[in-house]
């Protein structure tokens, strides 16, 4: 058969690397990508289940599929909506193979012969570290472990991925050296609370203690943390991302609700006293660490004085980077059958509330970078202009948060630029910017991203910074 492949991944960056393995190996037997669904032999569509939104998404993107494929073409679902919905998809379409996440490897036996492959166990990648990096070649993700065995009430992730497995401390560190060798300077550790590591192992081995002997290496690079439940967060957890410049100074803390009785009810094994004082402890320990959450509108029973909760939260205790979801009424959650249901109507107001009160917020916290110096990373260049730039620094993640965008905007009050000190290599860069507040202005809100913009124009020629080279910028008022 031929083996021109179209691939789309969707959902989570768990879901990413698995798609990432999955391409690898379809690259290994022959298949090249394709950006066009037309003319494609196989499209693989690796989905997400978490949500109703999620699936829906999968749906129109099969409904396009069908519309435009040809007449011969195999169409293949993975990932989670396989683990959990595989009957319901197949009642809908014609698919030739359906293999969950738990099964990802065997991708080239559901290509060549039809299978219904469907568990609800979770690929980890042991052994093979064989991926091809989908994101900017400096950027990766890395999966230390799967499952979840927490049970919280709005969440069937447990029912999709299935129990806490962990990965080896020896595979994830040969994985994490061999990034490094091969050009990333960024490394997302992922997992669904990464502070749950090796809890399912009969070792003497913790999440703290990987993370030491990862910082052990030697490298230069940024090491970024991306969700830790508030309730594992430990003193010597904030001692050690304090401790070591290469962590990166930024936490993903899922906290859903700040109201005792609704976190009660979402069976979250923390309380508002608990998450307050873990706020205080990390400003004061970490004072320039950018904390990113998620927060939770219309869970059943919420009332108008708990939802003002949350926004008296956000105001009081700095949120850099908030998600804000609606309540998913998902039928495998224990909490499906709970009674006071909130109409669609509510969730929605409260959650344009909501997001509306973070951007005002960070409106306001942007100007304060004024006068700030911050270290970033170049992420890309435009390919119409030498002039503009997209970076980040290290309280922004990747894909979730917003951007700094260096540009060549000239300002009412004349032009203002980049001077560049220093290119040696193109490893480091020594800048500075110099604007008016007004240049520091939010870029609008896509989704759940609140973005800021940083307008200015080099004011000398380009020296050749390489994308994945770290830099600093100075703003001047």
């Amino acid at each position: 058969m031929n083996k021109n492949l179209y691939f789309i991944s969707l959902g989570c960056t768990r879901n990413q690397v698995d798609s990432e393995v999955m391409i690898a190996k379809l690259f290994s037997s022959g298949y090249s990508l394709s950006n066009d669904m037309k003319s494609a032999d196989v499209l693989v569509i690796n989905t997400c289940g978490f949500l109703k939104e999620a699936r829906d998404e999968a749906y129109s993107i099969l409904d396009e599929i069908f519309e435009n494929k040809k007449a011969k073409a195999k169409i293949i679902i993975a990932g989670c909506m396989a683990n959990l919905f595989s009957k319901e998809i197949l009642d809908k379409y014609e698919i030739f193979s359906i293999v969950s996440s738990g099964n990802i490897d065997k991708i080239l036996e559901v290509i060549e012969t039809p299978k219904v492959l469907v568990n609800n166990l979770s690929y980890i990648g042991e052994e093979n570290f064989e991926r091809v990096i989908t994101n900017y070649q400096h950027i990766a993700y890395l999966k230390i472990s799967e499952g979840c065995s927490k049970a919280c009430a709005f969440c069937i992730i447990p029912k999709i991925k299935g129990t806490l497995i962990s990965r080896s401390q020896k595979s994830i560190i040969e994985e994490f050296k061999l990034l490094i060798s091969n050009g990333v300077f960024e490394i997302n550790l992922i997992a669904q609370d990464l502070l749950d590591y090796a809890k399912d192992r009969n070792e003497k081995l913790s999440f703290l203690k990987l993370l030491e002997n990862i910082l052990k290496i030697k490298n230069d690079f940024w090491l970024r943390l991306l969700y830790v439940y508030p309730d594992e967060i430990t003193d010597e957890f904030i001692d050690l991302i304090a401790s070591d410049k290469r962590i990166c100074k930024y936490l993903d803390i899922p906290l859903q609700h700040i109201n005792d009785r609704i976190l009660k009810k979402m069976k979250r094994k923390t309380s508002q006293k608990k998450i307050f004082s873990l706020f205080e402890k990390l400003r004061n320990k970490i004072p320039n660490i950018s904390i990113r959450t998620s927060l939770m509108v219309g869970f059943p029973s919420e009332t108008k004085e708990d939802f003002q909760e949350l926004l008296d939260f956000i105001e009081n205790y700095q949120i850099d980077h908030l998600a804000v979801f609606k309540y998913s009424n998902e039928k495998y959650a224990p909490s499906y059958n709970y009674p006071d249901q909130i109409e669609e109507k509510i969730k929605d107001e409260r959650f344009e509330i909501l997001t509306k009160k973070q951007f005002e917020l960070i409106q306001k916290r942007n100007k304060k970078l004024i006068g700030k110096t911050i270290p970033v990373l170049i992420d890309s260049y435009n390919s119409e202009s030498d002039l503009l730039a997209m970076a980040r620094s290290e309280g922004q993640g990747y894909g979730v948060d917003s951007n700094i965008i260096i540009n060549n905007t000239i300002s009412a009050s004349g032009s203002y630029g980049v001077y560049l000190s220093s290119a040696e290599n193109n490893i480091f860069i020594d800048s500075s910017i110099s604007a008016n507040t007004d240049d520091i202005r939010d870029g609008g809100i896509v989704g759940d991203r609140i973005n800021y913009f940083l307008n200015c124009s080099f004011n000398q020629s380009k020296v050749g910074w390489d994308v994945g080279t770290t830099g600093k910028i100075e703003v001047q008022w």
